[in-house]
């Protein structure tokens, strides 16, 4: 029975809300970082960034107190501004290919170290630590945890209610992303809202892994103190509405094999085929693309080979590791070998291409994004899928709602 509360919500003021949201922060390369806060005063950039303020990068608590003095100043001018009353909030979010609707709610770091928030994907400890010790210092979070439910009725219901007034808030960026928030004040709501979760066995979490993993150490450090710090801000999001893209991997190198060798190895678990400059993206689970001296291959499962004993041998991006990028390739860990890196996009096979092509990178493979069932299946039996194996939207832009401790 996962618990979920109202909250008081900080939001941009509506006069300056398209200019202060934005990206999560990483998101921005140096050039286009630069230029929003030169030009954007309003930007919640300049809070994430509190060093430009001074000319210079600034790390570790200090510059978490400066995040924290950041976001006061927002606040006295009046950029942000705190509701009066606990709310939900409706969030839609559209762009011109995919339309979102979820709720955003103060959820239980409780019901995240009792499991009826489930986990498919490890966390690094200091990672943990370290956006822990941000939580403290900041006293904030402006990103939420995305959270996906099985579809129910009743939240349906609500949401369409709540969607036939006008919003609270409505604008759109320069992305081509449209925004609207509607705030459940009416306790009849919000009281439904609060039942038709308690009635479902569990959460899942789709996005948000470390910060979910920071809110929980948070919340025992703070045992005691405000009732909030046993929360944390989620957009809960029905799964029929996820939409789950592929990362790609590109390795460095062929550990020491010529391009013959490699193909020889593969050839023991993958029919192998030569699609030439075609640009081949998998259509299918267990098939894989590959990019590989100036040409496209497609790799197909030699199934009879490979056995299937949990849901996590099932998912592409394991297979990969298992019959690829370990055995074969050398690589053993995914999350701090330099020989690999990962991307996702739209476009991402044309600039996979050109990553191989300029000599960053001697292969890279493409694989058909992982559903929603697999990682459902793999959360309730406890594994863990390997490092970037989904790229979930909806993405929650920083500072359009802001969770205060």
């Amino acid at each position: 029975m996962p618990t979920i509360i109202p909250f008081r919500a900080v939001r941009a003021a509506t006069d300056k809300a398209a200019h202060v949201i934005s990206r999560t922060y990483q998101d921005y390369d140096k050039k286009e970082l630069k230029a929003t806060l030169k030009y954007n005063p309003y930007s919640f950039l300049h809070i994430l960034n509190p060093g430009y303020k001074f000319n210079q990068e600034i790390s570790g608590v200090e510059r978490f107190n400066l995040v924290r003095n950041r976001y006061q100043e927002f606040k006295e001018e009046g950029y942000l501004v705190k509701d009066s009353e606990p709310s939900f909030y409706v969030y839609e979010n559209s762009d011109p290919h995919h339309s979102y609707t979820g709720i955003i709610a103060g959820t239980s770091t409780q019901d995240y170290a009792e499991n009826r928030i489930k986990k498919h994907e490890d966390t690094l400890q200091f990672k943990e630590v370290l956006f822990k010790d941000y939580l403290k210092v900041a006293g904030f979070n402006a990103e939420p945890v995305l959270l996906t439910y099985s579809d129910q009725e009743v939240v349906n219901q609500i949401i369409e209610e709540v969607k036939h007034h006008a919003p609270d808030e409505f604008f759109s960026t320069t992305d081509f992303n449209s925004h609207k928030i509607w705030k459940v004040v009416d306790s009849v709501q919000k009281k439904a809202l609060v039942e038709a979760f308690g009635s479902l066995p569990e959460l899942y979490i789709a996005d948000g892994h470390h910060r979910s993993a920071s809110s929980h150490l948070l919340a025992q450090e703070m045992q005691g103190d405000a009732e909030s710090y046993q929360y944390f801000m989620s957009l809960l999001i029905a799964e029929s509405q996820l939409n789950i893209y592929e990362f790609n991997r590109q390795v460095k190198d062929l550990n020491g094999m010529d391009k013959q060798e490699f193909l020889i190895r593969l050839d023991e678990y993958f029919r192998i085929q030569n699609r030439g400059i075609e640009l081949y993206k998998p259509s299918k689970k267990h098939h894989f693309s590959m990019y590989l001296d100036g040409e496209f291959y497609s790799l197909y499962l030699r199934k009879n080979l490979h056995q299937i004993k949990t849901p996590l041998d099932d998912l592409d991006s394991q297979m990969l590791y298992d019959l690829v990028l370990r055995p074969v390739l050398g690589i053993e860990d995914l999350r701090t070998d330099a020989r690999i890196q990962y991307s996702y996009g739209k476009h991402d096979l044309v600039h996979m291409k050109e990553r191989v092509d300029q000599g960053q990178f001697a292969v890279g493979f493409g694989l058909y994004p992982a559903t929603v069932e697999q990682m459902k299946s793999i959360a309730d039996e406890d594994l863990r899928m390997p490092p970037k194996s989904t790229f979930i939207r909806p993405k929650l832009p920083s500072g359009l709602i802001i969770y205060e401790f």
